[in-house]
C-alpha cells in the first residue's frame, strides 16, 4: 500500500509540474493587475513603488520562465530582465525623490538608467527575433528601417517641431529623448512582427508591452510638452503598468521557448498583398508628411534648415533602404533561381538514378526481372518477337550455404560476366532474383538458339576461382519462344517449367518449353500431394539387394533400396518418386524412414551373417543441421553397429562439398570417426576431381553400370580400359571398388581379372523385400550350400 501510495504520489507529482507552468502567466497577470490598480489610485510616489515592484515581477518572471521552459535564446530574456531591473532602480530612485520632496526638474542619473531601460528592451526584441537560419541576423532589418524612418518623419512633423522651440533646458531635452528611444524600441518590434512566421502568444504579449509603451510615451510627451504635469497623466501611468505587467507575463507564457523563425511567408522576402500594400503605404507616408509640412511652415513663415534637412534625411535614407530591399530582393531571387535549378539538377539526378534502381539489379548491374517485363510486354510487335531463356544456377542453395553469402553473391557476379560475354548481341541480360537470370533473345530460330544455350553453358560450366575457392558449376536453361501473344507472366512461367524439366532431367542443360511440360508439372504437383499421404499412411517398402565379394562369393552386404506401394501388388518406380520427393523436400523424411527400416532390418543379419547395409543419401539430407545426429539415433534405435552402416552419396555432394568446413564434410567426417563407411555412387558420370577422392571422407567407389561391356569384352576394349582405370585408381587411393549393373558371367570374369572387390547385379540377385534377404542370407550360410560366381 504504502509504495503504492508513493507510486500514485510521484505520478501527481509529474503531472502538476505542466500545471505550474500553464497557470503561471495567468497568476502573474492576475496578481499584476492586483498591483496596477492599487498604484493607479495612489499618488505619484506610490505609482513610482508600483512601478518598481511590477518591474521586479519582471526580473522573477524571466528567472522563472527560462528556469521552466529552457527557451532557446535565453540571452534575450535576460536583455529583458536586465532592461526590467534598470527600470526598477530609477523608479525607485524617483519614489525617494517624490517622498522627500527633492524631485527636480533637471536630468539625474536615475533618467539616464531609465533610458537605459530602453536600449536593453530595444537589444532583447532584437535578440528575440532572430532565428538561427543563414542570414537572419538582418533579417527585416531593411523593412524596419523604413518603418523607422517614417515614423521619425511623422514624429518630427506632429510632435518634435511642433513643441521643441516652446521647451527650454534640460527638462525639455529628458522629455525629447522618450519618442526617439520609443523609436528605436518600435523599429525592433516592427522587426520581430515581420520575421515571425507565426506569431507566439510570448511574441503577442511582448508586442503589446512595447504597444503600450510607446503610446504611453506619446502621451505623456504631449502632456510635458503642453505644460501637464511632471508625473504624467492617468493614462500614461496605466500603460506604464501593463508594460511591465505584458513583459512578466511574455516571460512566463510556454511559447516563449519557441525557437523564432524567419523568412516564410511573413519574412523579409515575403511576398504577401497585405505585406506588400501596408509598405507602400509607409513608404508613401513619409513623403506625404514632408510636403504638408513644409507647405504649413511655408505658409506660416518659420521655415528652417532643419525642416528641410531631418525630413528629407529620412526619405532619402527609406530611399537607400529601398534600394537595398530591392537589391536584396533581386540577389535573393537570384539565389533561389540558382538554387531551384540545383534542386531540380539534383531531382533529374536522383530520378535518373532511382529509374536506374528500380530496373536493375543492385549486386550484378544487370537490368532486373521489371526491365525484362517490359522488354517481353514490348516483344511481340517486333518482326521476330524472339526467344526467352531462363536460367538457374544448379546446386548453388548449397554453395551460398556452405561456404558462406559473401561467396555465393561473389560467384553470381562471376557468373554475370561470363553470360554478359555469352548471350551475343541484341541480347538482354537480367537477373531476375537469387541465382536466376533471364535472356531474351532478339531471334527465335531452332537451330541459332541451340548454339546459344550451347555456349552459356559452356561459359558458366568453366570452373570459377572465387575467394580461394574453386568451384565447378553447372547452369540449367529453360526455352521458351515467343511466336504469338502473351502475358509476360505467362511466358516466364512456361519458361521455369521449362527450366524444371532441365533440371529434373540432369542439369547443365537446356529444355525447349512444350504443352506436354505443364500437363508433367501438373503430374508431379499430384504426385507431390500423394507422397505426403503415402508417407503418413507408410505406403513405401525397402527392398535389399546383395553386394557379392568377388573374392570369396559372399554376400558382404545389401544395398537398401525404396519401393512405393500404394497398393497390394501395385508399385511406383524410383525414377518417378524420387525426383518429386527431392524437389518437394520430403525426402528428408522419406530418407529417414529408409534408413531407420534398413538399420532394423540389418542388425538381425549383421548379429547372425556379419552382414552390413548400404543406404542411400540425398544432397539433401545432408544440408540438415541434425543429419549426424539422425543417423545415431537409427543406429543407436535398432543396435546395428556403425562399421555395418554404409552411406551412399552421388559425385554431385563432392563437388558441392569442396570446402573443408562444408556441413556435409562436417556430418560424414563425424560418423565415418565412428565407423560409418562412406560410398561414392556411379563414380564417373559426374565432374568430381581427383582432389576431391584425396581428400575427402570415402572409402568405396561404386562403377557405374554405364562403363561395363554389354557383350564380348573383347569387343569393348575401351569400356574395359574405363572400369581398370577406377579399379586402379581406387586401389591406389586406398578404397575399395564395387561394379554396379552386373548381370551376365562374362562380366563377373573380366571384373574378377581386372581386381574389382566387389560386384552387384540382377547376375546375384534382383532387389526383394527384407523377408526374402533373410532366406538367400540363411542359404548362402548353410554348409551344404555354396555359391559359385
Amino acid at each position: 500500500m504504502g509504495a503504492a501510495r508513493g507510486a500514485a504520489g510521484s505520478h501527481r507529482r509529474r503531472s502538476a509540474a505542466p500545471v505550474r507552468r500553464l497557470r503561471a502567466w495567468p497568476g502573474f497577470l492576475l496578481g499584476g493587475v492586483a498591483v496596477a490598480a492599487g498604484a493607479v489610485g495612489v499618488g505619484p510616489a506610490g505609482r513610482e513603488v508600483g512601478y518598481a515592484l511590477l518591474c521586479l515581477g519582471v526580473i522573477g518572471a524571466v528567472i522563472a520562465g527560462v528556469g521552466m521552459h529552457r527557451p532557446a535564446k535565453p540571452v534575450g530574456w535576460w536583455l529583458l530582465a536586465a532592461g526590467a531591473g534598470c527600470g526598477a532602480v530609477a523608479h525607485s530612485r524617483w519614489a525617494v525623490d517624490l517622498w522627500a520632496s527633492d524631485r527636480s526638474p533637471g536630468l539625474s542619473w536615475a533618467d539616464f538608467v531609465y533610458f537605459t531601460m530602453y536600449l536593453l528592451v530595444a537589444a532583447a526584441v532584437a535578440v528575440l527575433a532572430a532565428s538561427r537560419l543563414p542570414g537572419a541576423a538582418l533579417a527585416g532589418m531593411t523593412e524596419a528601417g523604413v518603418v523607422a524612418c517614417t515614423a521619425a518623419v511623422l514624429l518630427w512633423v506632429f510632435l518634435l517641431d511642433p513643441f521643441m522651440y516652446d521647451t527650454s533646458g534640460a527638462a525639455g531635452v529628458g522629455v525629447l529623448a522618450y519618442p526617439v528611444l520609443d523609436l528605436l524600441v518600435l523599429t525592433m518590434a516592427v522587426r520581430l512582427l515581420l520575421t515571425a512566421r507565426v506569431l507566439s502568444r510570448s511574441q503577442q504579449f511582448l508586442l503589446a508591452a512595447v504597444g503600450v509603451l510607446v503610446v504611453a510615451d506619446l502621451a505623456y510627451f504631449i502632456t510635458a510638452m503642453t505644460g501637464g504635469q511632471w508625473a504624467g497623466s492617468t493614462f500614461s501611468a496605466v500603460g506604464w503598468l501593463l508594460f511591465p505587467l505584458l513583459l512578466g507575463a511574455a516571460a512566463l507564457h510556454p511559447s516563449m521557448a519557441h525557437e523564432p523563425g524567419a523568412g516564410a511567408g511573413r519574412g523579409p522576402a515575403g511576398t504577401g498583398r497585405w505585406t506588400a500594400a501596408a509598405m507602400l503605404a509607409v513608404v508613401l507616408i513619409g513623403p506625404a508628411a514632408t510636403c504638408y509640412a513644409l507647405l504649413k511652415d511655408i505658409r506660416e513663415g518659420d521655415l528652417d534648415a532643419l525642416d528641410v534637412v531631418l525630413p528629407l534625411s529620412a526619405t532619402s535614407i527609406t530611399a537607400a533602404l529601398l534600394v537595398t530591399r530591392l537589391i536584396r530582393a533581386g540577389g535573393l531571387a537570384q539565389r533561389r533561381a540558382a538554387d531551384l535549378q540545383r534542386a531540380l539538377d539534383h531531382q533529374a539526378t536522383l530520378q535518373l538514378q532511382m529509374g536506374h534502381l528500380v530496373l536493375h539489379d543492385p549486386l550484378t548491374e544487370l537490368p532486373n526481372r521489371r526491365y525484362l517485363d517490359r522488354e517481353l510486354r514490348a516483344a511481340p510487335g517486333r518482326p521476330d518477337p524472339g526467344c526467352l531463356l531462363l536460367l538457374d544456377v544448379d546446386g548453388f542453395k548449397h554453395i551460398n550455404e556452405s561456404l558462406g553469402h559473401p561467396v555465393g553473391d561473389a560467384l553470381l557476379v562471376e557468373i554475370a560476366e561470363r553470360l554478359r560475354g555469352s548471350v551475343g548481341p541484341g541480347a538482354v541480360l537480367a537477373r531476375l532474383g537469387g541465382d536466376e537470370f533471364g535472356v531474351l533473345l532478339p531471334y527465335g530460330d531452332t537451330a541459332a538458339v541451340a548454339d546459344r544455350c550451347a555456349d552459356i553453358l559452356a561459359a558458366v560450366r568453366r570452373p570459377a576461382d572465387v575467394q580461394g575457392h574453386r568451384l565447378h558449376v553447372t547452369i540449367s536453361i529453360g526455352v521458351r519462344r515467343l511466336a504469338g501473344p502473351a502475358e509476360s507472366a505467362d511466358v516466364l512461367s512456361d519458361a521455369d517449367l521449362a527450366l524444371y524439366e532441365a533440371k529434373a532431367t540432369g542439369r547443365d542443360r537446356a529444355v525447349t518449353y512444350d504443352a506436354g511440360l505443364r500437363e508433367r508439372q501438373l503430374e508431379r504437383t499430384e504426385l507431390i500431394e500423394r507422397l505426403r499421404d503415402a508417407l503418413a499412411a507408410e505406403q513405401f517398402l525397402v527392398h535389399y539387394q546383395p553386394i557379392v565379394t568377388l573374392g570369396t562369393g559372399g554376400f558382404d552386404a545389401f544395398e537398401a533400396l525404396v519401393r512405393w506401394s500404394p497398393a497390394p501388388g501395385e508399385f511406383i518406380g524410383p525414377d518417378r518418386f524420387i525426383p518429386a520427393a527431392e524437389d518437394s523436400g520430403l525426402i528428408v523424411a522419406l530418407g529417414e524412414w529408409v534408413l531407420r527400416q534398413a538399420c532394423r532390418d540389418a542388425a538381425v543379419w549383421h548379429r547372425r551373417y556379419g552382414t552390413a547395409v548400404t543406404v542411400n543419401v540425398s544432397p539433401r539430407q545432408l544440408m540438415e543441421p541434425d543429419y549426424a545426429e539422425t543417423v545415431r539415433r537409427a543406429l543407436r534405435d535398432s543396435g546395428l553397429p556403425p562399421a555395418a552402416l554404409i552411406l551412399e552419396i552421388t559425385e554431385g555432394v563432392l563437388v558441392g562439398a569442396a570446402n573443408e568446413d562444408d556441413r556435409t564434410i562436417a556430418h560424414l567426417g563425424a560418423l565415418r570417426r565412428e565407423g560409418v563407411r562412406v560410398a561414392v555412387d556411379d563414380f564417373g558420370t559426374g565432374y568430381s576431381s581427383l582432389a576431391y577422392l584425396r581428400d575427402l571422407p570415402i572409402d568405396i567407389l561404386k562403377i557405374d553400370r554405364s562403363f561395363l561391356p554389354d557383350g564380348d569384352p573383347g569387343s569393348a576394349p575401351r569400356q574395359v580400359s574405363f572400369v581398370r582405370t577406377i579399379v586402379d585408381l581406387a586401389h591406389n587411393l586406398g578404397l575399395a571398388a564395387v561394379a554396379e549393373g552386373v548381370e551376365t558371367p562374362a562380366q563377373v570374369a573380366v571384373l574378377r581379372e581386372l581386381g574389382c572387390d566387389k560386384v552387384q547385379g540382377y547376375h546375384f540377385g534382383r532387389p526383394a523385400g527384407a523377408a526374402e534377404a533373410a532366406e538367400v542370407l540363411a542359404a548362402a550360410h548353410r554348409p551344404a550350400v555354396s555359391v559359385t560366381v
